[in-house]
């Protein structure tokens, strides 16, 4: 059975260029895809709706339970697998399921997430500094009241590119013990001396740093990419978006390598020319951005850039070992 493709029906999650996702996508009917980040539904409604049987992962507990719903009406065509993205190969793997048709993820924090103050994962409503997307291990709480002030400063200027780390984090220091996100975010305010109505609250950097570090967000990414690739059939199509430019760094980057676009290289050198794996993916499409229709009814579409590329007949690359933060 299909399922009716409606993503404005739950208010708490307008999906970001969902119609640019399923077009690059490009589902036909009883293909299988993956949604890597289930959230509230949206992505995968719509795939439902395209006649795919979906695999959808979502590490946060919350979204699991909420999705039970969604999970009961689509009869036996949604999976609704609580398991990190970077995790799918192993996942589907258990599910019996090796190749896939289609690969959907939206990177970062969701609209739900954001939403609730008792997550902690914005100042836009005071509550318990928390931002753990599995609700288990370090919280944001531990992080700023018990790291040195070094690898305060660190991660704000590694995640976030904050130019005044050094002094935020002394000021955090300063400030503790710190319990709530309001308290935080007035602590970031007055260190930078942050005036209101200002265009960009200063908060904003250092609760985006402090997210990544805690839930090692760009590791996930990373490993979530090579996932993708390994689980894609010949033909398939990878569509992700991403909403900052430390992510996109990323996804342009893997794309770039795994169709042969590296820099003093070319795909269509012979074979025995070319320095390392075979092209695992053909070129990327042009990266998109919301149009102004989407910009006027969804302010959350104004950072998203779409990159989607097509996989090859190559396997995919061996894996490389990397240091993990």
């Amino acid at each position: 059975m299909t399922v009716a493709a409606d993503p404005q029906s739950d208010p708490r999650h307008d999906p970001v260029l969902l119609d640019e996702v399923i077009a690059a996508l490009g589902i036909a009917p009883d293909e299988i895809h993956v949604d890597a980040t289930y959230g509230a539904g949206g992505y995968t409604r719509a795939m439902l709706a395209c006649g795919a049987e979906v695999y959808a992962f979502d590490r946060d507990p919350d979204a699991i339970a909420e999705g039970a719903a969604l999970v009961e009406e689509s009869g036996d065509q949604l999976h609704l697998l609580p398991r990190r993205f970077s995790e799918m190969r192993e996942a589907l793997a258990e599910q019996g399921v090796e190749q896939v048709d289609g690969v959907a993820m939206d990177i970062g924090v969701s609209s739900m997430q954001l939403d609730r103050a008792e997550r902690g994962f914005s100042f836009q409503a005071d509550g318990p500094l928390d931002m753990r997307m599995e609700q288990e291990g370090e919280s944001a709480a531990d992080f700023v009241n018990n790291a040195d002030e070094s690898l305060i400063a660190d991660t704000l200027y590694a995640y976030a590119d904050e130019h005044r780390s050094r002094r935020i984090a002394r000021a955090i220091v300063a400030a503790r013990p710190i319990a709530t996100t309001g308290e935080l975010a007035a602590v970031v305010r007055k260190a930078v001396g942050y005036r209101p109505g200002a265009p960009k609250d200063p908060a904003t950097r250092t609760f985006q740093a402090i997210r990544i570090h805690l839930n090692r967000e760009l590791d996930e990414l990373r490993d979530g990419l090579a996932a993708a690739e390994a689980v894609l059939a010949p033909g398939g199509r990878l569509a992700v978006v991403t909403f900052h430019s430390l992510e996109d760094r990323i996804v342009k980057q893997f794309l770039r390598d795994r169709s042969g676009r590296t820099p003093g290289g070319s795909r269509h050198l012979p074979e025995a020319s070319r320095a390392g794996p075979a092209p695992s993916f053909d070129k990327p499409a042009k990266a998109q951005r919301a149009g102004r229709a989407e910009l006027d009814r969804n302010p959350r579409a104004r950072s998203a850039t779409l990159r989607s590329a097509r996989r090859s007949e190559a396997p995919p690359w061996p894996l490389t070992r990397r240091a993990t933060a």
